[in-house]
């Protein structure tokens, strides 16, 4: 009897159960097919009124910064950084900031805006925005990111690009008349975003003739949010990067090093994607361009208006230390980053250290440790052995004006190779104490990621001056650089990029284009027994 007194109220606990639960999938259902609308979601960051035909996330997964021995925090805009410190030459002094678009909004993140940090030192300025417009057709230049071989011949000038009027824009979200910024455009219905006096402020000429990202930042207007429309967007942080020796090795370091900086001093959480704003075909060089970022794409690869959600300006690589210390003095020694981070020095920088670092992790090398010595296989001493690589200077075909012929800086170089081979080969007459193993750099016939290690594994570097040598900015501590230079080729690229890794460099000066094979081998010996051998 009890039992069937309670099964009345199991049965009526049980159905209100039900009920309940039927209306929690009721809601839930309900909830779902109202938030799968066939309409493409705006970005929980893109102003409503914002006209957006297409919003097209380009996702793609974003390369993370790695950890480098030699990194150092990059300190923020606007910090007391003094002027004309190795620091402040090296990329960090970009510290004044101005701003030609400020967001009305009071969340940054969501308002458009647009700013410059200026570097005293360098006579530069890093530039980025939120929600930059890039309209293709409004910029006169070839395609871009083509094979070599379809464009043989074509002018330098069609590659570089010419900015019309509106090339980029960016949204103002108020009245023009209430918001005049100091970038003193105008008025109406758009305006210019940055005047001619501000540009000869912040964005000088210089010695360039032809200062492309100048005329990037001049052809910047500020338009109506009505006039805004947007039929694709990159919500990824990007680098837009303008080049001119794109094919060269030393000029296309100082590209990728300013595009570096300017991912650092802008603080992107991760490795940005690269738009070339130029016309130029592919190169060997794109192999580290991809390594060192997120991906890379032509400006002309975009058929129609794209925005950028966050769009970093890089300098031009002419505008770094690394060239400019070719014609004014910059007085600055590597130095450890452990040694600087206890004890600051203005006169010393590890900048150079940490990007060669970049370099090689970004190809998957370790930068934890240093160069080791080790022993063939094939031998049963005990002495170490060091790799010594001579780089070389070889006919290749450059970009589409080179008729596949290099400048000989020294024209006996394969003599001078061969003599040191058979040096090498008779068991290195002179050193007791270790082995070499003599690494024939074939740089043009070797992918970029093979010349990187080549660079790393190397103990001492050999060559005569050349663009080839730049890649000492790769090179491990301890590495020695051993350059053969002609009376007409006495530059000091590589004696300064040494000295501001802090490595030991050994130049000889020849009184033509022509080296003693003896000479060089006895120079090597000379070296080898510094190091230990």
């Amino acid at each position: 009897m009890i039992m069937s007194k309670r099964n009345p109220r199991i049965l009526k606990i049980i159905l209100y159960m039900l009920l309940l639960n039927s209306l929690f999938l009721c809601i839930y259902f309900a909830f779902h097919s109202s938030s799968s609308s066939p309409e493409p979601p705006l970005h929980p960051h893109l102003p409503s009124r914002f006209h957006v035909s297409v919003v097209n996330n380009q996702s793609s997964i974003q390369k993370p910064w790695p950890i480098l021995p030699s990194y150092l925090p990059w300190t923020p805009p606007q910090s007391d950084l003094p002027a004309r410190s190795c620091e402040g030459y090296f990329g960090n002094g970009f510290t004044k900031r101005v701003d030609f678009l400020k967001p009305t909004t009071a969340a940054v993140s969501e308002g458009s805006w647009f700013r410059c940090f200026y570097s005293e030192t360098l006579e530069s300025s890093i530039c980025e925005g939120r929600n930059l417009r890039m309209v293709p057709d409004r910029i006169a230049m070839s395609k871009g990111g083509e094979k070599l071989e379809e464009v043989m011949g074509r002018n330098e000038e069609v590659e570089l690009p010419e900015f019309r009027e509106g090339a980029f824009e960016v949204a103002e979200e108020v009245s023009f008349k209430r918001n005049r910024r100091i970038g003193g455009g105008g008025g109406g219905v758009s305006r210019r975003l940055v005047s001619d006096e501000m540009l000869n402020e912040y964005i000088q000429e210089g010695g360039i003739g032809r200062h492309t990202m100048r005329g990037l930042v001049g052809s910047i207007r500020a338009v109506t949010t009505d006039d805004f429309v947007c039929e694709e967007w990159v919500e990824e942080p990007t680098l837009l990067v303008t080049r001119f020796e794109y094919a060269n090795m030393f000029h296309t370091v100082t590209d990728w090093y300013s595009a570096y900086v300017s991912s650092r001093v802008t603080g992107l959480p991760n490795r940005p994607h690269v738009v070339f704003i130029d016309g130029h075909c592919t190169t060997q060089l794109e192999e580290t361009w991809n390594a060192l970022f997120s991906g890379i794409r032509y400006a002309k690869n975009f058929t129609k208006p794209v925005c950028f959600r966050h769009a970093v300006l890089s300098p031009l690589g002419y505008e770094t230390a690394l060239f400019k210390g070719l014609s004014g003095e910059i007085d600055c020694n590597g130095e450890s980053a452990h040694n600087l981070w206890q004890s600051p020095d203005n006169k010393k920088t590890a900048r150079l250290s940490e990007f060669g670092e970049m370099i090689r992790s970004s190809f998957g090398f370790p930068v934890n440790r240093h160069r080791s010595t080790e022993k063939p296989l094939s031998s049963s001493s005990s002495s170490p052995v060091h790799n010594v690589l001579f780089v070389r200077r070889e006919d290749y075909l450059a970009h589409p004006r080179h008729g596949g012929k290099v400048q000989s800086r020294l024209i006996n170089e394969e003599e001078v190779f061969e003599s040191l081979r058979q040096w090498v080969a008779s068991g290195s007459t002179g050193l007791t104490k270790c082995g070499i193993n003599l690494v024939n750099g074939l740089f043009a016939h070797m992918s970029m990621k093979d010349q990187v290690k080549a660079i790393q594994d190397a103990s001492v570097i050999i060559g005569a001056h050349g663009a080839g040598l730049t890649h000492i900015v790769s090179a491990t501590p301890n590495t020695t650089i051993f350059e053969i230079i002609s009376v007409e080729f006495r530059r000091p690229h590589f004696e300064l990029i040494a000295k501001w890794k802090g490595l030991e460099y050994h130049p000889m000066h020849l009184a033509n284009s022509r080296a003693d094979p003896t000479a060089v081998t006895e120079k090597l010996k000379e070296i080898m027994k510094n190091l230990g051998c």
